[in-house]
C-alpha cells in the first residue's frame, strides 16, 4: 500500500461517526488522521490494535515519547488529555506504582458491595421518572442514563451531591471535542478548582470514602511512594471522567439500541438474551468511547502493509471502529443481543484495562433492568432532528434520549 497523502481530518462534531470509521477502516490497519491539528496514526485493525496496546514499544507517556507534547500542551484543545499525570498517562513502573494504588479501589469484592448502593439510586430516580404526566416525553439520558453514574461516582469519592451537577458539566466539557483550545483550558481550570476544594475538604474532615484513602496515602503508600499532590488531583479527575461520562453512554446507547430495535427487546423478554447480553453488545456495537487520545511509538513499529509508525509518532485507538471490523465478527454493523461472540475492545485491552469495567457492566445491568420492569411500555419520541450525537469524536452517545415512558 501507497503512502496516504494527506491525514483523513476528523470531524470533531461527529456527524456521521459510522461513515468516517468505514473510510479509516479502508485505509488498511491504520490511517493516518488529523484529530484537532495533531496528526496521529488512527488503529483500526483489532489484531494489530491488541498487539500495540501490549507492546512496550508503545508509550502512553507524552512528555518522555511524543516530540508534539510540549506545542500540544500550548494549543490543542485536548491537551488535557496528554498533560494530566495518572495511571492513563504512565508508562512503565510508574504505571504499575499508579494502578496499584487505585486497583482495591475497583475489586470484584469493592465492585460488588456497591450493588445495593446503585440499586438504591436507580430506584430514586426511577421513582422520580414515575411521576411525570402519562405521555410526557422525557430526556431519558438527562433524567437517568447520567444521573446514575455521577451520583454513583460521587459515593465512591465522597463528593457532596450538590457538587455532582458541577462536575458533571465540567466532564462533559473534557469531552467536547468543539471547544477551541482557550475554552477547553478555561473549563480545566474550572475543574481543577473544583477538585482542589474536594481535596482540601477531605483533608479537613476525612471520610469513608476513596478520595480520603488516597490523600490519607500522602507522599509514601504502604508499597511504595505514593501520589504527589498532582497525581492525587489528576486520578481523582481520571476517576471521575472514566466512570462518568462512559457509563452514561452505555446506558444511554443500550436503550436506544433496545427501543429502536423492538426485536431485540423482546429476545430479552423470552429469555433469549439476558441484559448482560445487551450490555456486552452495546459495548461492542456502539462502545462509550469511538477514539481515545493517545500512545505514541517508543521506537519505529512496521505496519503489515510494509508502512512504519516512526518513533515519535502519535496513535490514535480508534476502538468503534475496531470493533465493528469485518474480519473480527460476521455482520459487525447489526445490533444483536443473541450474538455468540461479542468480543470488543470497548474497555481497552492490556496494562491500562479499564479498572472501573466491573463496576459499568454492573451499574449498565442493574439501569436496564430496573428500567424496563418499571416501564414496559416505554418508547422513543420523535424529536426534531432525531437523536444526533454528542459533538465529540471521543464520546459517543447521544445529545439527548428523548422517551415516553408510559404512552
Amino acid at each position: 500500500m501507497t503512502e496516504q497523502p494527506t491525514p483523513i481530518v476528523l470531524d470533531p462534531t461527529a456527524r456521521d461517526a459510522d461513515a468516517e470509521h468505514e473510510l479509516l477502516r479502508a485505509q488498511g490497519s491504520a490511517a493516518r488522521v488529523d484529530i484537532l491539528g495533531v496528526e496521529a496514526w488512527s488503529v483500526t485493525d483489532p489484531v494489530l490494535l491488541k498487539e500495540l496496546l501490549t507492546s512496550p514499544a508503545v508509550s502512553k507517556d507524552a512528555r518522555r515519547h511524543w516530540p508534539g507534547f510540549d506545542q500540544a500542551v500550548r494549543n490543542w484543545p485536548l491537551a488535557l488529555w496528554v498533560a494530566v499525570e495518572n495511571m492513563f498517562t504512565a508508562y512503565g513502573g510508574d504505571h504499575r506504582r499508579l494502578r496499584r494504588i487505585v486497583a482495591p479501589a475497583f475489586s470484584a469484592r469493592r465492585t460488588a458491595a456497591l450493588k445495593p448502593t446503585v440499586e438504591a439510586i436507580v430506584e430514586k430516580l426511577l421513582a422520580g421518572l414515575e411521576s411525570l404526566p402519562r405521555g410526557e416525553v422525557t430526556d431519558l439520558r438527562d433524567t437517568f442514563a447520567y444521573p446514575l453514574p455521577i451520583a454513583v461516582i460521587s459515593h465512591l469519592l465522597g463528593v457532596p451531591d450538590e457538587r455532582g451537577v458541577e462536575f458533571r458539566t465540567l466532564v462533559d466539557g473534557v469531552f467536547d471535542t468543539t471547544l477551541d483550545a482557550q475554552e477547553a483550558a478555561a473549563n480545566t481550570a474550572r475543574l481543577y478548582a473544583l477538585l482542589e476544594g474536594l481535596i482540601d475538604a477531605k483533608r479537613a474532615a476525612p471520610g469513608d470514602d476513596l478520595a480520603s484513602v488516597l490523600i490519607a496515602m500522602g507522599e509514601e503508600g504502604s508499597d511504595g511512594p505514593g501520589l504527589s499532590a498532582r497525581e492525587l488531583r489528576d486520578t481523582l479527575l481520571l476517576v471521575i471522567n472514566a466512570g462518568y461520562e462512559t457509563t452514561g453512554n452505555l446506558i444511554d446507547q443500550a436503550v436506544h439500541s433496545l427501543l429502536t430495535r423492538p426485536g431485540q427487546l423482546a429476545h430479552v423478554r423470552a429469555g433469549r438474551a439476558s441484559w448482560a447480553d445487551v450490555v456486552e453488545e452495546t459495548l461492542r456495537h456502539s462502545p462509550p468511547v469511538k477514539h481515545l487520545p493517545l500512545r505514541y511509538a517508543v521506537t519505529d513499529i512496521p505496519l503489515p502493509d510494509g508502512r512504519t509508525i516512526a518513533q515519535g509518532d502519535a496513535i490514535l485507538a480508534s476502538y468503534a471502529a475496531a470493533n465493528r471490523h469485518p474480519d473480527w465478527h460476521e455482520d459487525p454493523g447489526t445490533f444483536d443481543a443473541t450474538r455468540v461472540t461479542k468480543d470488543h475492545l470497548a474497555f481497552g485491552h492490556g496494562i491500562h484495562f479499564c479498572l472501573g469495567a466491573a463496576l459499568a457492566r454492573m451499574e449498565a445491568e442493574v439501569a436496564l433492568g430496573a428500567l424496563f420492569d418499571r416501564f414496559p411500555d416505554v418508547r422513543a419520541a420523535p424529536s426534531e432532528g432525531g437523536m444526533a450525537p454528542v459533538a465529540s469524536l471521543i464520546s459517543n452517545g447521544h445529545r439527548s434520549l428523548p422517551v415516553r415512558l408510559r404512552p
